[in-house]
């Protein structure tokens, strides 16, 4: 089983050791990234990426790794602590720059049998928001399953936790895991998936996005061929 981490921070607080504590009960090889210091840059809007490619992105060079990280994953883990009630700025910067893989324009067909896992840690509130911050992306990348866990760990680092809370956060991301594990090459992609991914057919049957609609003809998606299948 192979696991791809996006951290949205380059510090190892709370977040990070949910993530770290998580992976540990899945088991598997664990490739991880931690955001500014993998990848930095923000979106410059020049949108190439939609109406070219992506390969004329400023930064495509320094995305690559990470594109290919989790493009070879089973379990994707988007990891961000809260900050002001939504996902962190490197987190956001770096989600920006796959809108182009949004099921509306150009998904990776591995996406929808894969799982997807979104923890946040809030000192008090806002997980459920940062939480959705990560979820959008990979339902519109077209994930199979996306599971969302959030602890408000009333505390500024992991070793301020008390014993209790933490024994229970611990609890939560084995049983998280289990659920995980389970599911591993098994994965089919949820109602709302497909029906956006129908919605999206039509659109690009239509032909308004030249890059967009080669990709969907050559995958075979504007007939009867589907990603999940």
């Amino acid at each position: 089983m192979k696991i791809t981490v996006l951290h949205g921070q380059s510090h190892k607080g709370s977040t990070y050791h949910m993530a770290q504590f998580f992976c540990r009960q899945l088991g598997g090889q664990v490739t991880e990234f931690f955001l500014p210091r993998d990848f930095g840059a923000f979106c410059v809007g020049c949108t190439r990426c939609f109406t070219q490619s992506e390969d004329l992105c400023p930064h495509a060079a320094a995305l690559r790794p990470i594109t290919q990280a989790l493009d070879e994953a089973d379990v994707i883990v988007l990891a961000s602590p809260v900050y002001v009630y939504h996902a962190t700025g490197p987190m956001k910067a770096l989600l920006d720059h796959y809108g182009w893989r949004w099921m509306i324009h150009r998904p990776q067909e591995s996406m929808f049998t894969k799982q997807a896992v979104c923890l946040s840690s809030a000192a008090g509130a806002g997980t459920r928001r940062t939480n959705q911050d990560l979820a959008d992306s990979t339902f519109f990348w077209g994930v199979g399953k996306t599971y969302c866990y959030g602890a408000n760990v009333r505390a500024t680092s992991w070793g301020e936790i008390t014993p209790r809370r933490k024994q229970r956060i611990q609890k939560d991301l084995t049983a998280l895991a289990r659920q995980v594990e389970r599911k591993v090459g098994k994965v089919r992609p949820g109602w709302k998936t497909r029906a956006f991914f129908s919605l999206a057919r039509q659109l690009q049957r239509r032909g308004w996005n030249e890059a967009d609609r080669a990709y969907w003809q050559e995958k075979g998606w504007t007939e009867r061929a589907r990603p999940w299948w």
